[in-house]
């Protein structure tokens, strides 16, 4: 081989070797070039689905809220019915209520105009009574077994007392009781050692009680 086929020979080894390097160099960058390429597919996939699992989270947690709202929304909103229904339910009861509070101011008043009638009626009434007891007082015994018109008269006062009690009209009881100023009316005091202090010794006038109401208050003496 001469010298020219020699370098002819080196000329061609060096565009193989060349080109063998180029192709090696060009397999390599594809390669890695792939590699990159799949390494970023799978981070944007995986990014992609880690987007994606949190957006449905969030879709789900606002789909709920809404549901929430929506459901407490219903059930705060009323329909327009009902509420008129309501409205005019709660009207009737405290008009009843009203009425029934009335009903019961206006037997309650009566009652009491009934009441002040009927005492002001007995208080007219007990003086006709002390007369009938004071004339009974001055026939004895004798002569009213005797007297005809006496016996009438006793009976007459008997049904006339017997009448006021069944009307609730009742005497109030002073002799031998202890002196209480909401039924008694102390107008004389004795020194009396034989009875207890503060006890009615006598009674000068009658008291009387319409049902629990003094109409008169007995007249009595006191023993200090």
């Amino acid at each position: 081989m001469n010298a020219k086929d020699l370098e002819n020979q080196v000329k061609k080894d060096a565009v193989q070797n060349a080109e063998d390097a180029a192709a090696v160099e060009n397999e390599t960058v594809e390669t890695v070039d792939e590699e990159i390429a799949a390494d970023t597919a799978e981070d944007v996939a995986a990014e992609a689905a880690e987007m994606e699992a949190e957006n449905s989270e969030e879709a789900a947690q606002e789909e709920e809220t809404t549901e929430k709202k929506g459901f407490f929304k219903k059930k705060d909103k009323k329909d327009k019915k009902d509420e008129k229904i309501e409205e005019l339910n709660d009207r009737l009861m405290r008009q009843m209520a009203e009425f029934d509070n009335f009903r019961k101011r206006s037997e309650r008043e009566k009652s009491q105009m009934f009441e002040i009638g009927a005492k002001d009626i007995v208080e007219k009434i007990l003086p006709v009574i002390d007369n009938m007891e004071r004339g009974l007082a001055t026939v004895s015994e004798e002569e009213l077994a005797a007297n005809a018109f006496a016996q009438g008269m006793e009976k007459v006062y008997k049904q006339f007392m017997t009448v006021m009690e069944q009307a609730g009209v009742k005497p109030i009881e002073a002799l031998g009781a202890e002196f209480n100023p909401d039924f008694h009316n102390a107008v004389m005091h004795v020194d009396d050692e034989t009875v207890g202090e503060n006890i009615i010794v006598e009674e000068f006038q009658k008291g009387y009680m319409y049902k629990e109401s003094v109409v008169r208050h007995s007249m009595v003496k006191v023993a200090n």
